[in-house]
């Protein structure tokens, strides 16, 4: 049986994530949104972070213990097991996208209980953030991405601000976005850059304060980091700033 390991690097190469630029592109993880536009939901940039978060739980637990890496690499399965008729017997799959979300959730819940007081229960949390916003249950969403920020592991904490952050930006709670993405842009992480969160926040202020969004796009432009660069130039020209 393969290891919890190796499924998780295959996930990474089969969106072309080489081992060589692993850190930036976990920091960044908008470039999975970009370069899959057409099999991300309505909330791409947050259920792109999944990937992050597979990742992200490689790298940060492959020495833990193995009973937290079995329980969550199980988890993890179900959320990517695909939707329609299975006819491998080595790929699981759910025959609709209600089925595979309730068994989901239903296994990421009893993994937050489980493992409340340590980063796999921050993970599942925001998990289960992630499959509630997706459904437009956002109240719900909102309870799981604020336990999961609430969690004393800094680095899934902020990416579940940043996630928390999208939503209430699509909801048009700019103010509430507006105060995370700030204070991301001041504490920044391995999941979530300064500058993953200043460009989120230009896109967010672009329609209101076109001058300070301009400011904080201008030196991303130009940035040598390929994925900042593209990124910022393509929220510029979204934003239409002159």
């Amino acid at each position: 049986m393969r290891g919890w390991k190796s499924i998780v690097v295959d996930k990474v190469e089969r969106e072309q994530l080489k081992h060589d630029r692993f850190v930036e592109e976990v920091t960044h993880s908008v470039e999975y949104a970009v370069g899959h536009k057409k099999q991300v939901t309505l909330y791409g940039g947050i259920a792109a972070a999944v990937l992050v978060v597979g990742v992200g739980a490689w790298f940060f637990l492959g020495k833990q213990a193995e009973a937290r890496q079995g329980d969550l690499r199980e988890a993890i399965l179900i959320q990517d097991a695909a939707v329609g008729p299975g006819s491998n017997p080595y790929v699981k799959s759910f025959p609709t996208q209600a089925e595979k979300d309730a068994a989901a959730l239903k296994t990421f819940s009893a993994l937050a209980a489980k493992h409340s007081s340590n980063e796999v229960g921050a993970i599942a949390k925001y998990y289960q953030g992630v499959i509630y916003a997706d459904q437009g249950k956002f109240a719900e969403a909102e309870t799981n991405f604020k336990a999961a920020s609430d969690s004393g592991e800094k680095d899934y904490a902020s990416l579940a601000k940043f996630s928390l952050a999208q939503m209430y930006s699509r909801q048009n709670k700019k103010d509430e976005a507006e105060k995370l993405l700030r204070a991301l842009m001041s504490s920044p992480t391995i999941m979530v850059s300064k500058e993953q969160a200043e460009i989120e926040l230009a896109k967010l202020i672009a329609p209101t304060k076109p001058d300070e969004a301009k400011k904080l796009l201008e030196p991303l432009r130009t940035s040598p980091r390929s994925t900042v660069s593209r990124w910022a130039v393509t929220a510029y020209g979204d934003a239409k700033l002159k």
